[in-house]
């Protein structure tokens, strides 16, 4: 499965336009490594995405590409989260 297509059918990214922006912005690792958009996934592989001031790690576990949204999250398992600071602003500053 494409790795646009499996970040839009996970729910981890609304829309396939806004996943295949984000791997053309080099925000999304799959394996450790920078992916486009076309990136073929395997179950077991790792993907990485830097959205924000965060980042999300999730290994892959199935590829379906049209589950329902009860088993969209089943596509995946976090693996690792980061949140951005409480009190930073939008560029990333705290704010006082």
């Amino acid at each position: 499965m494409r790795l646009d297509k499996f970040l839009k059918a996970s729910r981890i990214i609304k829309r396939r336009t806004v996943a295949r922006e984000a791997c053309d912005m080099g925000r999304v690792q799959v394996n450790g490594r920078p992916a486009k958009a076309g990136t073929s996934l395997k179950i077991g592989d790792t993907v990485e995405l830097s959205l924000r001031a965060s980042t999300l790690a999730v290994r892959v576990m199935a590829l379906n590409e049209n589950p329902r949204k009860e088993e969209a999250a089943g596509l995946y398992e976090v693996i690792g989260q980061t949140a951005p600071e409480p009190g930073a602003g939008p560029e990333g500053a705290k704010s006082e």
